[in-house]
């Protein structure tokens, strides 16, 4: 990992490094990202299977992309009692914290006495991306599907990666039957974003697409905006801990490693901290806990590029780095960490608190664990059920209160030369029988 200190007199520099953009804004990747785009657009499903045996391995036909119902019913019956239980579970709290937060129609009169508001439908068909290559994220058909049926989406189409034999993981098939897909293709990477972007002979386009990936799905999503509508940016895993005197050092190296193991290698993870203490025993103790983790390899990767031990003058400099790095997740492991957490403006969760590390955010908690990466946060929030919903403003006038307004609109019709814009509103309030 990369160990820093604001005593260094090359610290400025350092932290130059640690602030780069982060994989989602590789040019190497866009060019590769924009490629695959165009063989989709151009060649539709045969572009998809060509993809997918390069990619996966597996060689399918167009007819073969779609998961049968006789695969839901096997890996239904796949699923032991206690996965039963661990998706039940996170179910019921991601499907009220999305309840919750649901938007509402509203309506008012504004100073014309006209009724104006507000309708919120749900997207009628709508694209969700899970990852399913160096591991099945069940947990991420739990924290995108059921905000689409709590928002009302008739039609949830996902897209996840199939291995080498074409078969996708059983429980993450349970997971998202059960949460409410109504179709399934085992198709990964940015080829299944164009895919479901611009729609090809097999699979139709959807409204809107959902759903974290690695960084060449994040920038399919980049590039396609605007042929479908797109959630957020949410790439490879990020973790920022703000720690102070208090923190666990154990339970430092623990989050940290949690979070580096996704393994696409581009996964970021930082420890600010205001003690030289916490910050020796931090990296003591992630040295001892590598290698007891199945996926070390995959973690050292990451830390080796991306990792960052950091000792900070302060927590007014910790604050500042924090809210411009922008993490995806944030634990502030200090005293007083509900106060703190007013403080930090760009995280796309923040674990407020000793007890609360990122993973039950990842896993149960309720809010969807899809969130913003690659300092996105400064701009995105994370995901959420009103983004299953298309909004619509309404007017509703009358004609007293086309009046009132009659005299501002020739205003600005006037002043704009649209006397067009002008007439439409002024011909209403002209008698209707004769030659207007």
């Amino acid at each position: 990992m990369n160990v820093i200190s604001h005593r260094q007199a090359d610290f400025a520099e350092q932290l130059q490094r640690m602030l780069a953009p982060s994989s989602l804004f590789d040019p190497a990747i866009e060019e590769q990202t924009a490629a695959i785009i165009q063989a989709v657009r151009a060649r539709g499903d045969d572009a998809l299977v060509e993809l997918t045996e390069r990619f996966n391995g597996a060689r399918l036909a167009a007819d073969q992309f779609a998961v049968s119902q006789a695969e839901f019913m096997a890996a239904s019956l796949q699923a032991d009692a206690s996965l039963r239980a661990a998706i039940a579970e996170t179910t019921r709290n991601v499907e009220a914290f999305a309840k919750r937060s649901r938007r509402k129609n509203w309506s008012m009169r504004n100073g014309h006495g006209a009724l104006v508001g507000e309708k919120f439908d749900p997207f009628q068909r709508v694209g969700i991306y899970i990852p399913g290559g160096a591991a099945p994220l069940v947990s991420t058909a739990l924290m995108t599907i059921p905000l689409a049926r709590v928002a009302g989406c008739r039609e949830v189409v996902v897209c996840t990666p199939c291995d080498r034999n074409g078969q996708v993981n059983p429980a993450l098939l349970h997971a998202a039957r059960g949460a409410g897909a109504t179709e399934i293709y085992r198709l990964g990477g940015a080829q299944a974003i164009a895919a479901m972007a611009l729609g090809t002979g097999v699979i139709r386009k959807v409204n809107k697409i959902f759903g974290p990936g690695n960084a060449y799905v994040v920038a399919a999503k980049r590039l396609l905006f605007g042929y479908a509508a797109m959630d957020l940016l949410p790439g490879p895993s990020e973790l920022l801990v703000l720690a102070d005197d208090t923190a666990d050092p154990a339970c430092i190296a623990a989050d940290l490693l949690a979070q580096a193991e996704h393994g696409s290698g581009h996964e970021r993870v930082w420890l600010l901290t205001t003690s030289d203490k916490i910050l020796r025993a931090a990296q003591k103790e992630i040295e001892r806990q590598i290698p007891k983790r199945a996926r070390r390899e995959l973690i050292e990767c990451a830390l080796a590029h991306n990792g960052w031990l950091v000792r900070v003058a302060d927590l007014e400099q910790a604050i500042a780095l924090a809210n411009q790095l922008a993490p995806e997740h944030l634990e502030i492991l200090c005293r007083d960490a509900g106060r703190l957490s007013g403080r930090l403006v760009t995280a796309g969760a923040i674990f407020a608190g000793h007890d609360s590390p990122a993973v039950l955010g990842d896993y149960v908690a309720g809010p969807s664990h899809v969130l913003p990466a690659g300092g996105t946060g400064a701009s995105f929030a994370g995901l959420t059920v009103d983004q299953f919903q298309r909004r619509t403003s309404f007017v509703n006038y009358n004609k007293t209160a086309l009046k009132k307004a009659l005299g501002a609109v020739q205003k600005f019709a006037a002043m704009e030369g649209l006397d067009a814009h002008g007439w439409s509103a002024e011909i209403r309030l002209r008698p209707r029988t004769g030659q207007r």
